[in-house]
């Protein structure tokens, strides 16, 4: 079997390698028309994890279903795959993971909520993706280093500013906690997981449990 990945923002490429090195395309974030020229190549397994939103046209839904017409497994996850999914699994495209989750169950909905600056050399996130402050902020709350009003405090902050600015000091900053409670969010959020860079290493472990058991 052969996949395309699309990744190199949520997960580099070098730890997507890591996972599965063999009969795999890795490709940088998914714009309106790769799928297209990725279909001349013939594979059997096309991963949406990464995909560009404002800097160029994303891809569209008729070019997953023509993929997926074509015999073609499609999955996404983290990102622009989470979103897709969510508004594709009806008609045969997989989702995977917490982001994919979100969107299905209504708890997100707009592209912002996984939206983030980056290098466009190095592909290095250089914002904050407002779904992984919700993760990490909602998981402060059940391990009470915040309380309810300061998550909601803190998500709405992070909601206002504009995606490419959305970073934890400038929301931090911004909010009325003390400086005690501000450091200890500090510590958590340091040991927190990247919950869209965990989706992105679920979507590749399922692909290569998928080539390795066809």
């Amino acid at each position: 079997m052969k996949a395309i990945i699309y990744t190199g923002l949520s997960v580099s490429f070098d730890e997507a390698k890591e996972i599965l090195d063999e009969n795999v395309i890795y490709k940088p974030p998914i714009k309106r028309g790769d799928i297209g020229d990725a279909l001349k190549e013939n594979p059997d397994i096309i991963g949406i994890i990464d995909g560009v939103f404002h800097q160029s046209p994303a891809v569209a839904h008729k070019e997953i279903l023509n993929a997926i017409d074509a015999g073609v497994k499609v999955i996404g996850s983290s990102s622009m795959g989470a979103l897709r999914a969510s508004e594709l699994d009806v008609l045969g495209m997989v989702g995977i993971g917490y982001v994919y989750e979100q969107y299905r169950d209504g708890e997100i909905t707009s592209d912002d909520d996984v939206a983030v600056m980056l290098d466009q050399e190095t592909l290095e996130p250089l914002s904050v993706p407002l779904v992984n402050m919700k993760y990490v902020f909602t998981k402060a709350q059940e391990e009470n280093v915040i309380i309810a009003n300061e998550k909601e405090e803190l998500l709405q902050i992070a909601k206002e500013i504009f995606y490419p600015k959305r970073i934890y000091s400038a929301v931090l900053n911004e909010s009325s906690l003390n400086d005690d409670k501000k450091n200890k969010l500090i510590d958590f959020i340091a040991i927190s997981k990247d919950i869209k860079k965990e989706d992105g290493k679920k979507l590749i472990k399922y692909v290569k449990e998928l080539m390795e058991t066809a």
